[in-house]
């Protein structure tokens, strides 16, 4: 059997590879275009043969250097999280591919001027386009790009072998019609629930909607890739075809126990009264509605009095959750990065992760790399 592979980089070739029960009875599956009858057919994908063991990753140079536009909103480049995380670590593993790589986003802030804006990541130039924010939630800015087109002057200038978009979002709308109108496969990568969004936030009445508008929007995709197998097979239970799975990964040299600190743990991680020999939990990401963070409070109230919280990160959420925890013994530290993150991750007894609306959830595999062990729901990726 062959396989298409869309990417010399691990995240693009193991989500080809995933694709293997989609085509049952093809010799060789190649990228589907039936969306658009008009499409004339891509360049022949690279290939390789299946002798890769299951579970491992093709080698970064199994074949010739590719072309992708990668098109992604919200920015993953101006803020830490496993989603920023993610790109970042694909772009690195695609320059060293050799891949060429066509990068569209948005300012996270649209009103930030442009030379504030990262330039670069990875070697690869970051063209912006304008964007907006929604009056409830400013956290993010969201794109249609129009009236720029930006991604048509891409696309114009050098046609991509694939084009590699995020959903849900409306950026991928732009995708879809760059898509079919310069015949390039597409690929969208699904990175918030949505329909578990709609229920959290008290939109259950949307949720079956949300599920309808996901099926249509994905049925227009060459490929689907989920960040776990289990949201892959609840997409397919919901009739969105041609799922696979983008493979996981973290930096074991920046999430690792050596960087342990009883003092960081001591002066940043605890309050005063705190004693040398307290449990401390830690919770690392963002502060929404979605994570459900209010249930650890409940927790808090029926452990022992030497049962310590550290809160890192920020949200929208994070005032209430300072009210709601205020003198019951938890300190909230901000977003930290670099080292001082490492340090936070490793200096726990116990990381807890409430929410079960997780398409992944890096910050537990990176607990665990530190050496921490995890107490979460048995949901979500």
């Amino acid at each position: 059997i062959v396989r298409p592979i869309a990417s010399a980089a691990e995240a693009d070739a193991s989500a080809a590879e995933d694709t293997e029960g989609e085509a049952a009875g093809e010799a060789s599956p190649t990228w589907k275009t039936s969306a658009w009858k008009k499409a004339s057919p891509p360049a022949p994908p690279r290939t390789l043969p299946d002798v890769v063991p299951s579970g491992e990753v093709p080698a970064l140079l199994s074949s010739p250097p590719r072309t992708v536009c990668l098109m992604v909103e919200p920015s993953p480049f101006s803020h830490m999280s496993g989603y920023a995380n993610r790109f970042k670590e694909m772009l690195r593993c695609l320059r060293l591919a050799g891949d060429e790589v066509d990068i569209l986003t948005t300012p996270i802030d649209p009103s930030e001027p442009l030379e504030d804006l990262p330039q670069e990541v990875a070697g690869y130039p970051i063209n912006y386009t304008r964007g907006f924010t929604f009056p409830f939630y400013k956290a993010f800015s969201l794109t249609f790009d129009v009236p720029d087109r930006v991604g048509s002057r891409l696309l114009k200038r050098r046609r991509p072998d694939l084009i590699h978009s995020i959903s849900p979002g409306f950026l991928l709308f732009a995708s879809i019609y760059y898509a079919r109108r310069h015949s390039v496969p597409l690929v969208m990568s699904y990175h918030t629930h949505l329909p578990v969004y709609a229920r959290t936030y008290g939109l259950g009445l949307l949720e079956s909607a949300s599920w309808l508008a996901l099926r249509i929007v994905h049925g227009l995709a060459d490929l689907t890739l989920t960040t776990s197998p289990q949201l892959a097979q609840e997409l397919r239970d919901h009739g969105i075809p041609r799922v696979g799975v983008w493979r996981k990964g973290i930096d074991v040299e920046r999430f690792h126990p050596r960087y342990r600190s009883d003092e960081f743990r001591r002066t940043r991680m605890m309050s005063e009264d705190a004693n040398e020999g307290d449990f401390l939990l830690a919770y690392i990401g963002r502060l929404g509605a979605e994570k459900r963070l209010s249930e650890i409070k409940e927790m808090m109230d029926k452990l022992p009095d030497d049962v310590r919280l550290c809160v890192v990160g920020k949200g929208p959420e994070e005032s209430r959750l300072r009210a709601l925890f205020d003198g019951d013994r938890t300190v909230f530290t901000g977003q930290l990065s670099g080292d001082d993150l490492s340090r936070a991750f490793a200096s726990a007894d116990c990381f807890v992760m409430p929410s079960d609306s997780e398409t992944l959830g890096f910050v537990v595999l990176e607990s665990m790399a530190s050496g921490v062990p995890v107490v979460g729901c048995r949901a979500g990726g």
